[in-house]
């Protein structure tokens, strides 16, 4: 049962792996125009502030549909695209977003 485990895991950890690597990918066929993750600007907000202060299913939710979410996030008006991606790909891309920052602010106390 413990061979399971120790074979197991190393799978696990590949299969992450790849959809963050994917969802960077993603990043710079889709996204890179107006978010940048180095604080170098764009017209959006760069994804480092995007995964300190959104949860992942939200930042997925909003890649999807920009008009759902963008008065819950702060915005008068919505100037993000819809972009033609596909539900892997919107997953891919969350994952990317989400791993840049590794605290997150709900987590503060």
């Amino acid at each position: 049962m413990i061979k399971y485990g120790v074979i197991l895991i190393p799978f696990m950890i590949v299969f992450i792996q790849a959809d963050i690597k994917n969802g960077e990918a993603v990043h710079q066929a889709n996204c890179v125009t107006c978010h940048s993750t180095n604080m170098t600007g764009g017209l959006g907000k760069d994804f480092n502030l995007v995964s300190y202060t959104r949860r992942k299913k939200d930042i997925i939710q909003y890649a999807k549909d920009p008009y759902s979410l963008y008065k819950k996030f702060g915005y008068s008006a919505n100037a993000m695209p819809t972009l033609p991606l596909t539900d892997q790909e919107f997953e891919d891309v969350g994952d990317y977003i989400d791993s840049l920052q590794p605290f997150k602010k709900w987590m503060k106390r």
